[in-house]
């Protein structure tokens, strides 16, 4: 995975793949969820102590009363195929996204 990467036209291209979302700063407004066409993330329900309750599967999910917010979380990040769709959409530029190479030299590590 260390060698470069192309795009058809041979343009030099670097794909950049989601790691992480900082649950703190998402609003769980779920624009990356419906940009993304492998499922690498999906949202969650949230206390008001901050706990994830889980998947929230329905609108009518409220977790017993529980449900306070939601967030987006990454489930499947071995699925991204670091398009960038989502972080062009993301209005609060809450995730983290980590260039191939990157990956690829930790991985070595």
């Amino acid at each position: 995975m260390t060698g470069s990467f192309v795009t058809r036209d041979g343009s030099s291209w670097v794909p950049e793949y989601l790691t992480a979302i900082d649950g703190k700063t998402c609003i769980g407004c779920g624009r990356c969820f419906k940009v993304c066409s492998r499922e690498v993330m999906n949202l969650y329900g949230v206390d008001e102590s901050g706990e994830i309750l889980g998947v929230c599967d329905d609108e009518d999910d409220d977790f017993d009363g529980e449900l306070n917010r939601m967030i987006m979380v990454v489930d499947h990040a071995g699925s991204c195929i670091g398009c960038g769709a989502c972080a062009r959409v993301c209005p609060k530029n809450c995730q983290i996204h980590v260039a191939a190479e990157k990956l690829a030299a930790c991985a070595g590590a």
